[in-house]
C-alpha cells in the first residue's frame, strides 16, 4: 500500500532519465543524439570530398585537353589547306606573269605596246608622207595636163601643117 506521502512524491518527482524539451534550446531529440564524429572521422570527410573535386577537375582537365587536341588538329589542316592554296596562287601568278611577258613582246613585235607619244610620232610620220604623196600627184596632174596641152597644141600644129 501506498501512502497518500508516497503518492505526493511520486507525482512531483523528477526523473533524471527523461529528457524534457527546453524551450531554451530547441534541439530535437534527433540532433541532441546524434554522434559527434571524431577527428579522424571528420579529416576522412574533408579528404574524400576534396579527392571528389580533385577528380571532378581532372576530368574537366582531360576534356579541355581532348578539346585542345582537336583544335590543334583542325588547325594543322586548316593551315595545310591555306599551304596549299598558297602554292597552288604561287603557280597561277607565275603562269600570268610569264603570259603576261609573252603578251607585251609580241605587242611590241606587232606594234601595240607603244606609247601615246610613240604613236602620234608615227601619226604625223604618215600625214607628213600622205602630205608628200598628195603634193606628187598634183604634180603629176598638172605635168599631165600641161603634156596634154602641149600634145593637143602639137596635133594641132600638125594637122595643120598637113592641111598646108
Amino acid at each position: 500500500m501506498m501512502t497518500l506521502e508516497y503518492n505526493e512524491w511520486w507525482v512531483r518527482r523528477i526523473n533524471d532519465n527523461i529528457l524534457e524539451l527546453s524551450h531554451e534550446n530547441s534541439q530535437s531529440i534527433e540532433e541532441h543524439l546524434r554522434v559527434i564524429p571524431s577527428k579522424l572521422e571528420i579529416i576522412k570527410q574533408d579528404f574524400e570530398r576534396r579527392n571528389s573535386e580533385l577528380e571532378k577537375k581532372i576530368e574537366q582537365i582531360e576534356e579541355e585537353k581532348m578539346n585542345l587536341r582537336l583544335n590543334v588538329d583542325v588547325q594543322k589542316l586548316e593551315a595545310d589547306r591555306l599551304q596549299k592554296g598558297k602554292a597552288k596562287a604561287e603557280e597561277d601568278l607565275e603562269s600570268l606573269k610569264t603570259d603576261y611577258k609573252k603578251l607585251r613582246l609580241s605587242m611590241r613585235t606587232v606594234g601595240l605596246g607603244k606609247t601615246s607619244e610613240q604613236w602620234r610620232e608615227e601619226i604625223q610620220k604618215e600625214k607628213n608622207k600622205a602630205d608628200r604623196w598628195e603634193r606628187k600627184f598634183k604634180e603629176v596632174q598638172t605635168r599631165n595636163k600641161a603634156l596634154e596641152k602641149s600634145l593637143s597644141e602639137n596635133r594641132k600644129e600638125k594637122s595643120v601643117e598637113w592641111l598646108s
